[in-house]
């Protein structure tokens, strides 16, 4: 981790958070009104928060699991190179499931998890991301939900880390050197 002094400068507020996770979980609801039980399959670490939120939102029969990835470190750049940490626990086969992501920036880590969990055979898979970053992008992949598109900067909080801090942050701050 770099020792080099930074602040964080609030980005998203979350109040704002929460009124759009309502309006997202609503949405979701919608596009899922035929499905009996969803299959809610966080991205972990970063995507705790917004998960937990999230589900809460959701007035459906869900089934939460989760699946740990890294392309990060302990880094402000991914590597390109995505590891699968953790596996799922469930099978998905034949299931309805929505991918929950914290944020899309190369686009890497959440098509090489949806090409791994779409050979699983799913009925539906989904995804959706808390925060875009469009201008990152290097592979094709839009998430088919996205609670804000951002600038590229290096953000942090509500469950998103710089080198395992700032997780706990109630709003998305953008990181600053000093």
């Amino acid at each position: 981790m770099s020792e080099r002094p930074y602040v964080i400068d609030k980005m998203i507020s979350a109040k704002t958070i929460a009124a759009r996770i309502e309006e997202l979980a609503r949405e979701i609801e919608t596009y899922y009104a035929d499905v009996d039980k969803l299959v809610v399959v966080g991205l972990l670490r970063g995507s705790f928060v917004f998960i937990a939120d999230l589900v809460r939102e959701i007035d459906k029969v869900i089934e939460v699991d989760f699946i740990e990835a890294s392309s990060y470190g302990d880094t402000m750049e991914s590597s390109r190179e995505v590891r699968i940490l953790k596996d799922l626990r469930g099978e998905i086969a034949g299931r309805d499931v929505l991918v929950v992501e914290d944020l899309v920036d190369t686009g890497h880590t959440l098509r090489h998890v949806t090409t791994l969990l779409a050979a699983r055979k799913p009925r539906t898979l989904r995804t959706i991301a808390l925060l875009d970053k469009p201008t990152r992008r290097e592979v094709q992949f839009n998430a088919d939900w996205i609670g804000f598109e951002i600038p590229d900067e290096f953000v942090v909080g509500y469950g998103i880390d710089f080198a395992q801090r700032n997780r706990n942050l109630p709003y998305i701050g953008k990181v600053r050197f000093t």
